[in-house]
């Protein structure tokens, strides 16, 4: 997602355990969706996991969205 447009909304470890998703098995979800499950520390564009489609992906993107208030 270098030279899309983003809403600005990031992904930390937090929204991950609030939506009370294991971060381990979180870990192999990244790594099986081939994205670097550090860049939390940073902050993730929610849409980078939106993108994936999968359920517990958008479940943590709408509370990261809910805690940007977007």
């Amino acid at each position: 997602m270098t030279d899309e447009v983003t809403s600005g909304v990031l992904v930390y470890l937090r929204h991950i355990r609030a939506a009370k998703i294991c971060a381990s098995g979180m870990k192999e979800w990244f790594d099986h969706n081939g994205i670097d499950w550090r860049r939390l520390k940073t902050g993730l564009p929610v849409e980078e996991l939106e993108a994936t489609g999968d359920k517990l992906a958008l479940d943590v993107a709408k509370i990261a969205r809910a805690d940007h208030g977007r």
